[in-house]
C-alpha cells in the first residue's frame, strides 16, 4: 500500500506564499497525482492533478496561482501557491490515483492564510 506524507503547509499572509511537499514511499512515476483541499464545512475539493508524463489540471480558484509539479526521481509532488486569500485557507491533501483507480490520500496539512 502507498504511503503518501504532506509537509509545508502553514500561517501565511494574504499575498504570500507556500510551497507543499507529498513524498510517496513507492514510485508515482506511472500514476495521476493530485492535490485536494478542505476547508471548515465543505467537502473535498480538487486544487490540481498532473498526469505521468507532465500534463496539468487546475481548479478555476487557482488557475493561475498555482502550480503543481512533480518529481519521479524522488516521488514527490509539489504545489507551488502564490497570491494566497484567505479563501485557500484548508487542510491540503495529497492524491495518488492507482491504474485500477483506486484512491490514496495523504493525512493532509493545515495552510491557514490570514486578511
Amino acid at each position: 500500500q502507498v504511503q503518501l506524507m504532506e509537509s509545508g503547509g502553514g500561517l501565511v499572509q494574504a499575498g504570500g506564499s507556500l510551497r507543499l511537499s507529498c513524498e510517496a514511499s513507492g514510485t508515482i512515476s506511472g500514476n495521476v497525482m493530485g492535490w485536494y483541499r478542505q476547508a471548515p464545512g465543505n467537502e473535498r475539493e480538487l486544487v490540481a492533478t498532473i498526469f505521468p508524463r507532465g500534463p496539468t489540471n487546475y481548479a478555476a480558484s487557482v488557475r493561475g496561482r498555482f502550480t503543481i509539479s512533480r518529481d519521479d526521481v524522488y516521488n514527490a509532488v509539489y504545489l507551488q501557491m502564490n497570491s494566497l486569500e484567505p479563501e485557500d485557507t484548508a487542510v491540503y491533501y495529497c492524491n495518488l490515483r492507482s491504474f485500477r483507480g483506486e484512491d490514496y490520500w495523504g493525512k493532509g496539512t493545515l495552510v491557514t492564510v490570514s486578511s
